[in-house]
């Protein structure tokens, strides 16, 4: 069993296109819209691909029209994109999105998977790095051999108690550092964290292209370059 595991995909339809790995299942950890030039193309694809899908605090924003809590510093780059991604997704689309559950648990080969965007006890908007001294209090939560997060845009595969901790960074918007995409694969009981270039220039070609202020365009941008604003 091979699983592809993905996440904060943020409507970059280059980097998800590029992925250069598939498997038996791809399971996405939320966040398909904002911040990224093309949310539709993001959402009908994995409507169309994914065998499991958790809903973001993004994907909330848009679905259900509120405010999507972010880091102070991208609060205007969200606001901008969130009209974007609510303009150009259908009601279908937005549909698909509301219904999205915050978590959800999978069995394969024996082992159970807890998928969420963010932590357990605040999946959407809970914040949690790596170095974070709450996952103790998290896994305490749950019975699950593997818990899938993201939300951070940072990979980490992390062990707590009986507890692994996976969160494959982001697909769309990395904060490593570098602009290449993060994902993971799980296979033979174990998990790899991966990164892959794509057409990056594309993407920020189709950035200058969307109806958002040109400061925000450059904040997209440099996020996207550099791994940071």
């Amino acid at each position: 069993m091979k699983i592809v595991i993905i996440s904060d995909l943020h409507g970059n339809f280059d980097a998800l296109s590029a992925l250069p790995e598939s498997g038996d299942e791809l399971w996405v950890l939320g966040d398909l819209v904002n911040y990224g030039p093309q949310p539709s193309e993001v959402v009908n694809f994995v409507r169309g691909h994914a065998a499991a899908v958790v809903r973001g605090n993004h994907d909330n924003a848009v679905g259900f029209d509120v405010d999507p809590r972010c880091n102070p510093r991208y609060h205007a780059m969200a606001s901008a994109t969130m009209q974007v991604s609510s303009a150009e997704l259908d009601e279908e689309a937005k549909e698909f999105l509301r219904g999205l559950p915050k978590t959800r648990i999978l069995e394969h080969d024996g082992k159970r998977f807890l998928l969420c965007h963010a932590i357990p006890s605040d999946p959407l908007f809970g914040y949690c790095p790596e170095g974070s001294d709450k996952w103790q209090q998290e896994v305490r939560t749950i019975q699950a051999d593997y818990l899938l997060v993201g939300h951070t845009h940072t990979p980490f595969i992390k062990r707590v108690g009986q507890t692994t901790v996976v969160n494959p960074g982001s697909l769309g918007q990395p904060k490593t550092g570098k602009p290449d995409a993060c994902y993971a694969v799980w296979q033979d009981g174990h998990f790899e964290l991966k990164q892959f270039s794509y057409d990056l220039e594309r993407t920020l070609e189709r950035i200058q292209g969307m109806p958002v202020p040109a400061d925000i365009q450059r904040d997209l941008a440099t996020v996207l370059r550099t791994g940071s604003v």
